[in-house]
């Protein structure tokens, strides 16, 4: 078995019982999950960034201040993340999502 499970590995041995149409799914849903972390992440740097650096730099780390804030920042950035998710999560299994 290849490292990404019955996802991996060319041809019909790949996965038992998986079809080409539901690996190609299964590897656009990964694919897009990819892409909505990576967006994640740069809007909390940036966010975090903008928030808690000083505009004129005077050192080249980050002073306990500017730590701090970061750690903050981060925190509760995830923490309302988390809520969204489980927001949207029951939303969804209550059929009140719309696309």
């Amino acid at each position: 078995m290849s490292a990404f499970g019955p996802l991996g590995g060319g041809g019909n041995g790949g996965g038992a019982g998986i079809t080409d149409a539901q690996r190609l799914k299964a590897l656009e849903m990964a694919r897009n999950e990819m892409e909505y972390r990576v967006d994640l992440f740069n809007r909390l740097a940036q966010t975090c960034f903008e928030k808690c650096s000083e505009k004129r730099y005077k050192e080249a780390d980050l002073n306990v201040g500017e730590t701090s804030c970061v750690d903050r920042c981060s925190s509760k950035y995830w923490q309302v993340v988390g809520m969204v998710g489980q927001m949207l999560g029951a939303a969804g299994a209550n059929g009140n999502v719309q696309q």
